[in-house]
């Protein structure tokens, strides 16, 4: 019987990190993957999570796991996906490490990834916006801080992880305001700011100070911002802007929505899908083809070129009461 703890803590520790260069967030998702898988085989087999083997992660635990995140914790089939492909990163990593787990490997790769609806993007309308970024205070040090991050997260269209992720060095407001951010995938884009942009900046970056952090937003603590710190913050202000704009709780509002409405305003105003993929720093027009199914504008010019087909004269006759009960009975 295989220890499966020393491979993990290579794939984890040294795979992931060192030989394939993974981000630090892709690594902790993957770590949180197997932290859900462990913990259920682990009760699964009552045994404890540094005491399975190898072999009892097998394809029938893979598929009974999948099954329980689906049904019990009501997870999504794209979050399913994630798991799976944590699992399967894992599985090649094994493949050459233990070569007589070979046709176990083959078994769990060979799950399929279930087909997952492709929704419209949600984003926030102009109003609905106009009243997020106006919700912080900006007579206080946090309320400076949390217009500061609104207003870059929505202008720059950035990820969560590239917000808390920026860097004081990677702001520069001479001679033309712009940030640097380092996208998914180490892709790196530059990006110019409004003047209004730029404003809120400054004032966060006056009211900021010496601090030891190199990041460009701090929490209370003088710590850099984290994900969950920004999320908590987003709907904080969230409550706080439904007072002035009521419609705004009919959305749901998360970091990622701030980057489609960025996109969607974007898309509007340029009628360029071109334009949106640079900005938001995607690898491909695929991927931004998604807010040209969400925007009508596009669609109702095609409405407007086109002729619809005449109707035929006619008139309804309703059927005889008599009749229509005789049918009905």
């Amino acid at each position: 019987m295989t220890s499966i703890a020393p491979h993990l803590t290579a794939f984890l520790r040294e795979h992931l990190p060192r030989a394939r260069a993974c981000s630090a967030h892709t690594c902790d998702a993957y770590a949180y993957s197997f932290q859900l898988l462990l913990c259920f085989a682990a009760e699964r087999y009552n045994t404890s999570p540094s005491a399975l083997t190898l072999e009892q992660l097998d394809a029938p635990l893979v598929l009974a796991f999948l099954e329980h995140i689906e049904t019990i914790r009501a997870n999504s089939a794209r979050t399913r996906n994630a798991r799976l492909a944590a699992i399967k990163a894992f599985a090649h990593f094994i493949e050459y490490r233990v070569p007589s787990a070979i046709e176990q490997v083959r078994c769990i790769l060979a799950i399929p990834s279930k087909k997952t609806d492709d929704a419209l993007v949600g984003y926030l309308t102009h109003e609905q916006l106009r009243a997020l970024l106006d919700a912080p205070d900006p007579t206080t040090q946090s309320g400076t801080r949390d217009r500061a991050m609104l207003h870059v997260c929505f202008a720059a269209g950035l990820r969560v992880s590239e917000l808390v992720g920026l860097r004081l060095d990677d702001v520069q407001t001479h001679p033309q305001a712009s940030l640097r951010v380092r996208g998914k995938g180490r892709r790196e884009r530059v990006l110019p700011l409004w003047k209004e942009t730029t404003k809120v900046l400054r004032a966060w970056m006056a009211v900021r100070g010496q601090r030891a952090a190199s990041e460009l937003f701090l929490n209370a603590r003088g710590d850099p911002m984290t994900r969950s710190g920004f999320e908590y913050i987003l709907g904080k202000h969230v409550k706080r802007a439904a007072t002035a704009c009521p419609s705004i709780t009919t959305k749901q509002v998360s970091p990622h929505v701030l980057r489609h409405t960025c996109a969607m305003h974007t898309l509007q105003a340029t009628h360029d899908v071109r334009k949106v993929s640079l900005w938001l720093g995607h690898a491909s027009l695929r991927s931004t083809e998604v807010y040209l199914r969400a925007d009508p504008t596009d669609k109702l010019e095609a409405l407007e070129a086109g002729v619809a087909p005449p109707l035929r004269r006619g008139q309804f006759k309703a059927p005889d009461r008599l009749i229509a009960m005789l049918r009905s009975s």
